[in-house]
């Protein structure tokens, strides 16, 4: 079975061929190019160097969310897009969980994260090798986010690039509960979000027309209008 997998859900891209359970080509960088730049020549650069043509996919798995509103999206209609042009299933893997996955080995928590400003995070806890889901996929300020990681009162393992921003807030508050992936798994890889994909039972051709991304929550520009509407309600 030939998989094609995206993953553009925050700044770095991620693209891989998958044929019977081993990588073909993949891409994998972080580098400042918008995807709406990016992602579809790195789609035809991967699918030239595995030797694949489109038509021979039998199915795509995409990053569904959270992350980056403009990412989320711009991988999401692509994939949508192959999906019902070349008429094949479409599997939608939570971003958090395919970045969590390049920890699997590690048997204990795993907390995947990625910045989403002002000091919040889009997060959630898996456990295991399974990455059984401890704390679902949720979008938080990074201590609402500690309170409930210090109720674990185990080791957890961070995961994501954007861990950084906030390491120095992190170890104050866990200690050496805190611990760190090497800086080689801290980008989300396209294969471990075709690896997931495989665990689930493929949909429907038909049922692309309903796949929606999974942001989260809503876009800056609606909270905005919403909380000036609300305002305009009170005056």
């Amino acid at each position: 079975m030939i998989w094609l997998g995206i993953e553009t859900a925050n700044a770095p891209l991620s693209i891989a061929v998958i044929k019977d359970g081993k990588v073909i080509a993949e891409i994998v960088q972080n580098i400042k190019l918008t995807h709406s730049a990016g992602a579809m020549p790195a789609i035809e650069e991967v699918l030239a160097k595995a030797g694949i043509k489109p038509g021979e996919l039998d199915a795509i798995a995409v990053s569904e969310g959270p992350g980056s509103y403009t990412g989320v999206r711009i991988g999401v209609t692509l994939a949508k897009t192959l999906a019902w042009t070349l008429k094949k299933p479409l599997v939608g893997i939570s971003s958090l969980k395919s970045l969590a996955a390049n920890a699997a080995l590690y048997d204990g928590f795993i907390c995947p994260v990625f910045d989403a400003r002002r000091g919040n995070v889009y997060t959630a806890v898996y456990k295991g090798c399974e990455l059984e889901t401890i704390i679902e996929d949720y979008h938080d300020h990074i201590d609402g986010l500690l309170v409930r990681l210090q109720a674990l009162e185990a080791p957890i393992l961070f995961v994501g690039a954007d861990v950084d921003i906030f390491w120095d807030k992190i170890v104050e508050v866990l200690g050496d509960y805190a611990q760190r992936t090497p800086f080689s798994n801290d980008l989300p890889r396209a294969s471990e979000t075709v690896r997931l994909a495989t665990k689930v039972e493929l949909p429907s051709v038909d049922a692309v027309h309903h796949f929606v991304p999974q942001y989260k929550r809503i876009a800056e520009a609606e909270a905005n209008w919403l909380k000036e509407q609300k305002e305009k309600a009170h005056e």
